[in-house]
């Protein structure tokens, strides 16, 4: 099979720019590839594998013949896109929410769940940042022993809001420490030196949309069944980057915290820091950059029968974005899942 043509949308942003960054250091292989941006950003310069690219505004037209696009650039804009690519033959890996609960869209981190990867029908859903680190967690341990319940709570980074948000906690910060006046734009409470309880909007249940994400993408993507009690509460906190999590699991059967530490000692994607006597746990700076999941603090949950909890960090523009956008792609590749399908 031909190698396929590539195009990745929302080139300049954030997660963009990780993206490029990562394709290149997983060496996916492709016959071309193209960076698309809005016409705000057209003309800028990107370097890939040590060539000058010049970022195109994206058009309809930017995806005749493409297979497959990485995507980056917000769920309006996917939603403008999507039909045109698919349109054209070729797929799109969305990182947006647009398509995630959509039934007919295969929902996928990477080493989790491939095989829905046969089920796209042009669009395959990227996760939320706080459920694509969760599920290298618990897709181990769910085959050990059933999830019968979940509890989790989220410590995020500011960079989840995108580079507005990270100069906002530089800018705050400083005024803070200089007693100045400081109006927060992006967020809805000071960011320095706080925590804001607040992620998205709220829905009518009280908790937030990224809250329910983390609910109903881990139903979706670990094939739970829609009665399985998970509740989320999702909170921002003045870190740049790197995502934290508390988790509290009830399985259907007895597991011991070692049982624990060693299957995800031996699974993909997961490293084990947890020997709390020498201060040994993972942290936001030990993941920052990195690509694995980070686990530690796991003990016996003292609530829950059958209970267990633990710790995980993880880089949120890495694992929780552009590495499993990536890492979806290399997947499509290696199954023949692209051009003409």
């Amino acid at each position: 099979m031909r190698k396929p043509r590539i195009a990745i949308l929302g080139a300049t942003g954030v997660v963009g720019r990780e993206i490029t960054k990562i394709t290149e250091e997983l060496e996916i292989e492709y016959e071309s590839i193209k960076f698309l941006s809005s016409a705000k950003s057209a003309g800028t310069k990107i370097i890939f594998k040590g060539d000058e690219y010049t970022v195109e505004e994206a058009t309809p037209d930017s995806f005749n013949g493409i297979d497959i696009v990485m995507a980056s650039a917000g769920g309006s804009t996917s939603k403008l896109f999507a039909p045109e690519i698919v349109k054209r033959g070729g797929l799109i890996i969305d990182n947006s929410s647009a398509f995630r609960m959509d039934k007919d869209v295969p929902l996928v981190i990477a080493y989790v769940n491939d095989e829905d990867l046969r089920k796209h029908k042009g669009i395959i859903a990227n996760p939320n940042c706080s459920t694509s680190q969760l599920m290298l967690v618990l897709h181990p341990l769910q085959k050990h022993a059933k999830i019968n319940r979940l509890i989790v709570s989220t410590y995020q980074a500011v960079s989840g809001a995108g580079l507005a948000a990270i100069n906002e906690l530089k800018e705050d910060t400083i005024a803070n420490l200089e007693d100045k006046p400081f109006e927060n734009k992006c967020f809805k409470k000071p960011i320095s030196f706080n925590v804001i309880p607040q992620i998205d909007v709220f829905c009518e249940n009280g908790y937030t949309k990224e809250e329910m994400k983390v609910v109903n993408e881990t139903k979706k993507i670990l094939h739970l069944a829609e009665d399985t009690p998970i509740s989320c509460t999702a909170a921002r906190v003045p870190v740049f980057n790197g995502h934290s999590e508390a988790v509290d699991i009830e399985f259907d059967k007895s597991i011991t915290p070692d049982e624990v530490r060693e299957i995800l000692k031996d699974s993909f994607g997961v490293v084990v820091i947890d020997n709390p006597d020498n201060f040994e746990y993972p942290t936001t700076r030990d993941a920052s950059g990195k690509n694995p999941v980070y686990v530690g603090r796991i003990r016996k949950n003292l609530a829950f029968k059958n209970g267990i909890s633990l710790w995980c960090v993880a880089d949120n523009l890495r694992i929780g974005a552009a590495l499993n956008t990536v890492r979806i792609c290399k997947k499509v590749i290696e199954m023949g899942l692209y051009g003409g399908r």
